[in-house]
């Protein structure tokens, strides 16, 4: 347990939690959103500061990030808790707490630790992921100021509902992230996720100004973000940031409390593939089906094929000096 940073007192022993654009305004002996974050007698306490939940050694491709060191292993940590409540969520043991759980799993691991073992395997990147990041902010933000000392580069995983101000404070030490954009319609966020949609855009712009590498996630789910006019939306929206943000539209397979719902057509991602390259991004990329050519970087000049993928594997790369090799064209990204 570790004293919180972002939050502000509030008469009656309340607090407000300002990491987060939830905002919560928590009662002494209560808990925010994300279940994780405790007012003491009007003191806010990170609950999972060195609680860690897993560890593993992944492709950086995997989380997914193409333009970022694409070919290099990241160390990627979580602690339990988040503060969405998504239906669809793949990771839902570690991430939804009961309501009434009393007790926070997980080992406790130092900081220096966690860096120790990211150099013991060189990995070129620690990301923070499988739950949402923002909960476990103290916790991350130390390991990744050890990280950055040691030429570590650090990657959120995240649902985009930081504060500026929190993004401000970690920005100097971190490098990329993924950020998932669920969907245009703040009906849909609320329903499916329990957030705002225009908190999300902002947080993606905030990304952008900060000078932090962003890729963009959407899952597109059948009945739930599937139709051709929010797909449009969500890639003018991205090109309007950005062209050069890569937008990896990702299958939806039945998961969690959205078990009802059929796996997204194929057809379907190769249309929003399309619908991304008409609106002006560079780059777009079709996640979970391996092997059928969307998970490959082009050339948004010439065309010609730069890396070819199968899964999270690279099997060919013709990017030279972050240049393509046929017509010299500056390719975006980060260690290309």
């Amino acid at each position: 347990m570790k004293e919180a940073m972002f939050f502000e007192k509030l008469e009656n022993k309340k607090v407000r939690c300002n990491l987060c654009r939830h905002h919560c305004v928590i009662a002494n002996g209560k808990k925010g959103i994300c279940r994780v974050r405790e007012n003491q007698e009007g003191i806010l306490y990170s609950l999972v500061y060195r609680k860690l939940i897993s560890d593993n050694i992944d492709p950086i491709e995997k989380k997914p990030l193409y333009h970022f060191y694409p070919g290099t292993t990241s160390f990627s940590i979580a602690t339990v808790g988040c503060n969405f409540r998504c239906l669809n969520c793949q990771n839902y043991e570690i991430s939804q707490l009961p309501k009434d759980h009393e007790q926070i799993i997980g080992r406790d691991i130092a900081p220096e630790k966690i860096v120790e073992d990211a150099l013991s395997y060189n990995c070129k990147s620690i990301s923070y992921t499988y739950t949402e990041p923002t909960i476990f902010f103290e916790y991350a933000y130390e390991v990744a100021k050890i990280a950055s000392s040691k030429s570590i580069k650090n990657v959120f995983v995240t649902n985009g509902y930081i504060t500026r101000g929190a993004l401000k404070e970690i920005k100097p030490y971190l490098h990329a992230a993924n950020i998932d954009l669920k969907s245009f319609s703040n009906e849909t966020y609320k329903k499916i996720c329990g957030a705002k949609l225009e908190e999300v855009l902002d947080c993606i712009r905030s990304y952008k100004e900060m000078g932090i590498w962003i890729e963009i996630t959407t899952l597109i789910i059948p009945e739930v973000n599937d139709s051709i006019s929010e797909l449009k939306q969500i890639a003018n929206f991205i090109c309007s940031v950005g062209p050069e943000i890569p937008w990896h539209v990702s299958r939806f397979y039945p998961r969690y409390r959205l078990i009802e719902k059929p796996p997204t057509p194929i057809e379907l991602l190769s249309t929003a593939h399309q619908i991304g390259i008409d609106a002006g991004l560079r780059y777009v990329y079709e996640g979970n089906v391996p092997g059928d050519g969307g998970e490959n970087t082009y050339c948004y000049k010439c065309k010609k094929l730069l890396i070819k993928r199968y899964g999270y594997q690279i099997l060919i790369n013709n990017i030279v000096n972050q240049k393509c090799s046929a017509c010299d064209t500056p390719i975006d990204g980060v260690g290309l």
